[in-house]
């Protein structure tokens, strides 16, 4: 398959972050009126204005050159903490009392955490639309057959074998076995196997292997050598059905990345499998290539990834807000000043340092500095 041009691939990306981050920063933006606080400045991206405009509140909705993020900026937002400040303290009682930080802690909270919850809420209706078009996969874990040669024609399953959990987690649909397995390359099972009516406990190590897809993307992924049995399809759901697939599917999407992570973190994964707005950018353009479910597909995955992201407790991301909101709440008290200021200095330069090295990443991946060299 030919690769997408360098215009489809800026579009694609345009058309997967842009919508978003507004669908993030308007989490923020609806919660804060809620509460009645007033925003000046509502931004997708980050640097100089290309064009806004000013609505009757006196928000300025705008997009700027820099595409990678945006932001709600709140009446009374000084600074990255948003604590009080003495310019805070000095604005009338009535102005005052429209500022993010007159707010008690728990609206506070809930005005950050919006944002990442609008993203996996977005995630849990677009799944409910893909489901709804094209079926739920809910074919049961049965083994149709064993592939010759892999850990599954060496272990004691049998054909017509019902898988129904793997290391105490249940397993309702073959997709989820092959979920569950993919992620944990060389990774010894305890299986649950429902044979004959009775349930059996198996113990299998996972293989791994290295998979390519249509445009050369490539990845490592643990498998077993099970086929599925006869009758995996996809079925259509009703309305109350699709609603929970689509929440098992979004939370095991996180499952996944907090797996992901942590294999990262322990050394189990390699950090060059990390990718950045560079590699989004190349997959967004490859994907949309492959039609419209496949893109919107990919645009849910990154709009779980994105809400999973700023949830993460470090400084400057949402997830270091409602920690500090959390100690608050406990100490009845926030940290000072200095305390945050350190705190959200250090998590800028964590960001920075890790905006670096995947963008390192993303251009190792592209082949760029062997281009580069000759």
């Amino acid at each position: 398959m030919n690769d997408p041009s360098f215009l489809l691939i800026v579009a694609a990306f345009l058309a997967v972050l842009g919508p978003l981050v507004f669908i993030h920063e308007l989490g923020h933006y609806l919660a804060g009126r809620m509460f009645g606080v007033g925003a000046e400045t509502f931004s997708i991206g980050f640097g100089k204005e290309m064009f806004g405009w000013t609505d009757r509140r006196g928000t300025r909705w705008k997009v700027a050159v820099l595409p990678l993020g945006g932001y709600v900026k709140f009446k009374g937002d000084m600074n990255a903490a948003s604590t009080p400040s003495d310019e805070w303290l000095a604005l009338p009682a009535a102005e005052r009392s429209q500022t993010f930080q007159a707010k008690p802690v728990w609206q506070r909270f809930i005005i950050v955490a919006a944002g990442p919850f609008t993203n996996f809420l977005f995630a849990i209706l677009a799944f409910m639309a893909i489901f709804a078009v094209n079926g739920y996969p809910t074919a049961t874990a049965t083994v149709g057959a064993l592939v010759p040669n892999t850990p599954a024609a060496a272990s004691e399953l049998r054909p017509g074998d019902q898988i129904v959990a793997i290391n105490g987690r249940g397993i309702d649909t073959f997709a989820d076995l092959s979920s569950y397995v993919s992620l944990r390359p060389n990774t010894r099972m305890e299986l649950t196997v429902v044979r004959d009516g009775q349930e059996l406990p198996l113990a299998i190590t996972s293989a791994e292997k290295s998979v390519e897809d249509e445009f050369g993307n490539s990845a490592r992924i643990g498998h077993l050598g099970i086929a599925p049995g006869v009758g995996a399809s996809l079925e259509r759901l009703p309305p109350h059905r699709l609603f929970l697939a689509a929440v098992d599917r979004t939370i095991g999407t996180v499952e996944s990345m907090i797996v992901a992570l942590g294999q990262v973190i322990t050394g189990q994964r390699s950090v060059k499998e990390l990718g950045g707005p560079l590699k989004i950018a190349e997959v967004s353009g490859q994907q949309a290539t492959l039609g419209w479910v496949a893109f919107f597909w990919f645009m849910t995955i990154v709009s779980i990834n994105l809400g999973f992201i700023n949830l993460l407790p470090i400084p400057l991301l949402d997830g270091g807000h409602l920690l500090f909101y959390l100690i608050e709440g406990v100490r009845r008290k926030p940290l000072g000043p200095a305390a945050q200021e350190w705190a959200f200095r250090t998590g800028l330069m964590v960001l920075l340092a890790l905006m670096i090295f995947i963008t390192f990443n993303d251009l190792v991946s592209f082949g760029f500095f062997q281009r580069l060299a000759g």
